[in-house]
């Protein structure tokens, strides 16, 4: 009984999901999410709406569906594999972007959507990788419904660092070097001393052909990780660009 979920409304759900076999590869006693965010797999995104709270529905998923093609290795899903789900409508209620939450809610929200969007990325869907880390930095840059604990705080820089990390590199993949230089930038303001950040916003800065920019970043990301071959190696291209042709 109640309405069914709205747009932007969150919801909870008891999820299995089992192979043509019977094999049970998916149970969630209370998965969390707002449908339309990429969450989740396309089966339930579609499915979940159209059902009211206590209603217990069976969704034959497609693989397009479900984990897609190359299927899945947590949970083990084949290739191509269609699915079952039982899906148990447990809440429905309005969705968390807009409502001040508390440090660890944010923290879930955000670690969720990033893991999504790993699961795009995997999978080759740069566009919804990148939606679903932008929806992440949301959860965590959300309003707050109290002060962060030490502990706290320094979870949500890094959770910040790594999504803007993977903003960059999900950018990079649709071809836009110039987003993905800004997101590296952003997590440089947040992490000075980031080693991944660094060595993309190198990369990304030879590319425009700013070598004496490149160079400090590259150098400062070498003394972070002096065994980096990929720095050495960026090093050693910029040292050739630079250097004057040989007279003869």
């Amino acid at each position: 009984g109640g309405p069914r979920p709205l747009p932007g409304q969150e919801v909870s759900v008891k999820v299995l999901g089992a192979l043509e076999d019977g094999g049970l590869v998916e149970r969630d006693p209370r998965l969390i999410f707002v449908p339309g965010h990429g969450d989740v797999v396309e089966a339930l995104e579609l499915g979940v709406p159209t059902m009211q709270p206590g209603e217990v529905s069976f969704f034959l998923a497609a693989f397009h569906y479900a984990h897609g093609r190359p299927g899945s290795r947590e949970p083990d899903v084949p290739p191509e594999a269609p699915l079952l789900f039982e899906v148990t409508l447990l809440e429905v209620r309005d969705g968390p972007d807009t409502q001040p939450l508390p440090p660890a809610v944010r923290l879930r929200l955000g670690s969720q959507r990033r893991e999504r969007g790993n699961f795009h990325f995997a999978r080759g869907d740069f566009a919804a990788a990148l939606r679903s880390y932008r929806l992440s930095l949301r959860a965590l840059d959300g309003p707050a419904a109290a002060p962060p604990g030490p502990e706290e705080e320094e979870e949500l820089r890094e959770q910040r660092v790594k999504c803007l990390n993977n903003c960059a590199a999900a950018e990079l993949k649709l071809g836009r070097a110039e987003e993905a230089l800004v997101a590296c930038e952003a997590a440089l303001r947040i992490c000075p001393d980031n080693g991944r950040a660094l060595l993309r916003r190198g990369q990304l800065l030879a590319e425009q052909g700013r070598d004496a920019e490149a160079a400090l970043v590259l150098k400062r990301a070498l003394e972070l990780d002096p065994a980096s071959k990929v720095i050495h190696t960026e090093l050693s291209r910029l040292a050739k660009r630079q250097s004057p042709p040989s007279s003869t």
